[in-house]
């Protein structure tokens, strides 16, 4: 068997960058998917791309499949001939669609009869036959949003293609993928080099690339990248604002990856930085260099795709196209000064939040009116909180954000210190949409977060209230990333929140525009405490320790973080599986006995000195756990349970519960009510694993 690498590249004008790595990635697995499908030996497969080109290298792959022996059972002997014992028309055609006559068949003999039976061989398919329509159903398969058509054919692709490339080894496999016969045809650069150039051989396609201005391996090509602005910016003694998804970006607009510096006007300087960076990055993917103190310098790092002999016109180039730019966000900011945030709340009332739920400016009041109540919750300045608010979401109606959207909510803070209003309420107005993605920051002040609180209720509530909640993959409102915001700001801010109260403030606010009503807080409230499972599961927290907790439905996010963090910690103790064990068997005995509350316990019903050690030993803790949950000290709570292990264990081996009499069987059940009362009170442990 012949093995060899084998090479797919799919020649192409400019594809979406945005889409590159996705394409890259997809067509190789569906390449490997279609390979295992047809049961082909190979070592791994990798993929490469760049603007012009998707590609598939696969490892060692053999030539063809392996031949494979066939037992194909046949009808039983005794349909298979008639009383005659000529065969049947059954067994004929069972013959002839294995391509043999019924005489030649073999027999399969068993316990339960016996069979006719066809052994035969099958010739394992070369790749020759097997790759092109392998290789265009996974071009089928690729996510393309949008497919184009050029020229007079009728094939669709995501961009127009040039060449197709097949080599296994050295050997070129004939096929037509995408109205394109396969060649050994590679592009180079399209400025440098060699447009086109033939590939002798599979392995030599990215040392052959290179020598053509192409680094076809987008991870080299994207490290080369980093590498090399961080280092320009080292020479400028700065540090480069570079973020994963705009170096991805950037790497897949060039070939030949050549990093430069440029500048732009320091009067530019007066308008805020977060406006200048964003159209520094988003509408011209360049790379803005911060000083060490994090403040924007006069200087960028820009990667282009030509090496010039005369790079000072590149620079010059590119330093002419960012000065407008530059200059519109100037004009934007200095123009929006003139216009208070407050005096822009009236233009609110012509921007439509929903249909059902009103206007833009009677969001800013529901969310006043609830961050006011959330400050009083967490002892601050309910009149700040209030006044941030409402003026939250008026930086939508500036120039500024107008034509940068991302810019929402820094622009507030800046123009509300350009109107005098309190540095609390600036700083809420940019912290209002903490935390805006996973991992980002909170706000960091009280205000901030009644205000980001309020905000992510009031939609929740909304949208609940008239009833889209979301189905499936379907979120236009991202109501899961404004449950997962209100749990991170309440948990990790530790703030005493209860979201009942919240919801239902909410509820209020919204007088009668809600349709919905129904148990409405019950579902809002349950669907945030949702989100917990799959935060906590990528905190590889157990899942029998989220249902123990989610079980008892505490309202305090903080307060379910505790109890998490302390059922975790309890079950990791010996006696802590033994009476979650112990906790399950009362909780069966309980609920076949429709035991549903503690009763009255007659210590002179005791006939067994067990009860009474159990009783005892109850009764010595309970007011400690009381006092513990009280303030929240579950992990107390459980090192008092935990003292129970013993008297529990003896109670069970050495106390029948099922008495025959009634008064000494019920005394029994509700000192079990009891025990497993003071459980329930942080969670319910009945539902832990018994196994580690």
């Amino acid at each position: 068997m012949r093995y060899e690498n084998l090479l797919i590249e799919i020649g192409t004008e400019e594809l979406p960058p945005k889409a590159l790595c996705k394409l890259a990635q997809a067509f190789a697995d569906n390449m490997q998917n279609a390979l295992d499908t047809a049961e082909l030996k190979y070592a791994s497969v990798e993929w490469f791309a760049s603007p012009r080109r998707l590609a598939v290298n696969v490892i060692d792959l053999a030539e063809q499949q392996e031949d494979k022996l066939i037992e194909k059972k046949g009808p039983a002997v005794s349909v298979a001939f008639d009383e005659a014992g000529q065969a049947t028309k059954a067994a004929q055609g069972w013959a002839r669609s294995n391509g043999i006559t019924v005489e030649q068949a073999e027999r399969l003999t068993t316990d339960k009869g016996e069979w006719l039976l066809f052994k035969g061989e099958s010739k394992g398919e070369t790749i020759s036959s097997l790759l092109p329509s392998m290789i265009d159903g996974a071009l089928k398969k690729l996510p393309i949003p949008k497919a184009m058509r050029w020229g007079s054919s009728s094939i669709q692709f995501i961009r127009p293609v040039h060449t197709v490339t097949i080599l296994f080894g050295a050997d070129v496999i004939k096929g037509n993928i995408l109205g394109i016969d396969s060649d050994r045809v590679i592009q180079g650069h399209r400025f440098h080099g060699e447009k086109q150039f033939s590939l002798a051989h599979a392995n030599d396609y990215l040392a052959q690339l290179e020598a053509h201005y192409v680094l076809a391996d987008f991870a080299a090509r994207k490290a080369k990248i980093q590498q090399q602005v961080k280092a320009t910016a080292q020479k400028e003694n700065a540090v480069a604002d570079m973020n994963d998804e705009l170096l991805d970006e950037v790497t897949a607009l060039v070939e030949w990856p050549v990093v430069l510096t440029a500048s732009f006007d320091e009067s530019f300087l007066e308008v805020p930085k977060e406006a200048l960076i964003y159209t520094m990055k988003d509408d011209q993917k360049y790379f803005p260099l911060l000083d060490q103190n994090g403040q924007l310098k006069s200087r960028f790092v820009f990667v282009t795709n030509i090496e010039s002999k005369d790079p000072k016109q590149i620079i010059s180039g590119n330093e002419k196209v960012i000065r407008p730019r530059l200059a519109d966000a100037e004009f934007f900011f200095n123009t929006d000064k003139k216009t208070t945030l407050e005096s822009r709340l009236e233009s609110l009332k012509t921007v439509l939040f929903q249909k059902q739920l009103g206007t833009l400016y009677e969001k800013s009041q529901r969310i006043a009116e609830l961050a006011g109540t959330i400050a009083s919750m967490l002892d601050s300045d309910s009149a700040l909180a209030s006044r941030a608010g409402l003026l939250s979401k008026t930086d939508l109606m500036t120039n500024m954000v107008m034509e940068f959207p991302d810019v929402q909510g820094v622009m507030g803070m800046h123009y509300a210190k350009n109107d005098g209003e309190s540095d609390a309420v600036a700083l809420a107005l940019n912290e209002q949409y903490m935390p805006r993605f996973a991992g980002d920051q909170l706000p960091t002040s009280h205000i901030s977060s009644a205000v980001a609180l309020a905000d992510k209720i009031d939609t929740l509530v909304g949208i609940f209230g008239i009833g889209q909640v979301p189905k499936g993959d379907k979120d236009p409102f991202a109501l899961r990333r404004a449950a997962i915001g209100v749990l991170r700001i309440s948990v990790e801010m530790k703030l005493p929140l209860d979201l009942t109260e919240l919801v239902q403030a909410s509820i209020d606010s919204f007088a009668d525009k809600l349709t919905h009503v129904d148990d409405l807080t019950s579902q809002v409230v349950d669907f945030i405490l949702g989100r917990f499972r799959a935060w906590y599961q990528d905190q590889n927290i157990d899942i029998d320790v989220i249902q123990a907790v989610a079980a008892r439905r505490p309202t305090k996010p903080a307060d379910f973080a505790a109890r998490i963090e302390a059922v975790s910690g309890f079950k990791r103790l010996s006696s802590g599986l033994a009476l979650a064990s112990a906790n399950k068997r009362v909780a069966n005995i309980l609920a076949k006995n429709k035991i549903t509350g503690s009763t009255n316990i007659d210590p002179s019903l005791f006939e067994s000195e067990h009860e009474t050690a159990l009783a005892d030993a109850l009764n010595s803790i309970e007011a400690t756990v009381n006092a513990f949950v009280n303030d929240a000290n579950y992990q107390g709570v459980f090192d008092q349970l935990a003292t129970l292990h013993v008297k529990v264990d003896d109670f069970f081996d050495n106390v029948m519960v099922m008495a025959e009499d009634e008064k000494v069987r019920n005394n029994r059940l509700a000192l079990l009510s009891k025990l497993r009362t003071l459980f329930l009170l942080v969670a319910d442990i009945s539902m832990l694993n018994q196994q580690q």
